[in-house]
């Protein structure tokens, strides 16, 4: 279990996609990992395809950044609702100005992008976002998976697997 000891923050909101969230998530506890899933508040949310999902605490609750040893931005149309919120955003910078993990897949790269921590990082996710990214001052990549410095990046939920490898590697290359 190469995650032991790590806490792990996971944002959640109503219509994340549910591989995004539940795949990875599972693979961390795997690997021994503590996952404290983050929501805008406590109520359960619904994803994109029905599975529920209930926070363990609200934005205001969360762990701060040297509480955590890494953070995980799923997709689907949630990252559209957690980057309005400046707790969201402001955990966001504390885990790049510490350089902690940010493990972020598919639309998740518009919370970054709104967070101000993208300009001259090479990102990837849906394509839906490319311009966002872009627009954000990042240097778009197509490719499934791949790790520069702190940020992890998945293209789509079909590159779940290669995310999981990279923010898995990631997470047990900082001490704990």
């Amino acid at each position: 279990m190469r995650l032991q000891g790590k806490t792990i923050g996971y944002f959640v909101a109503q219509e994340v996609e549910d591989l995004e969230f539940w795949v990875p998530v599972m693979r961390l506890r795997e690997e021994g990992a503590k996952i404290i899933v983050i929501g805008l508040d406590r109520q359960p949310v619904r994803g994109k395809h029905g599975l529920e999902m209930t926070p363990d605490v609200s934005i205001e609750e969360a762990p701060t950044a040297s509480e955590l040893d890494g953070l995980v931005i799923p997709g689907g149309w949630a990252p559209d609702k957690l980057r309005r919120n400046h707790g969201v955003l402001q955990l966001v910078r504390d885990m790049q100005k510490a350089k902690k993990t940010i493990g972020v897949i598919c639309h998740g790269g518009w919370v970054p992008a709104s967070a101000g921590i993208l300009r001259g990082k090479h990102v990837t996710g849906s394509k839906g976002i490319k311009d966002d990214l872009e627009n954000a001052g990042a240097i778009w990549v197509d490719t499934a998976a791949f790790r520069e410095e702190n940020l992890v990046w998945g293209r789509v939920v079909e590159d779940i697997p290669a995310f999981c490898r990279e923010l898995v590697n990631a997470l047990a290359a900082t001490d704990a």
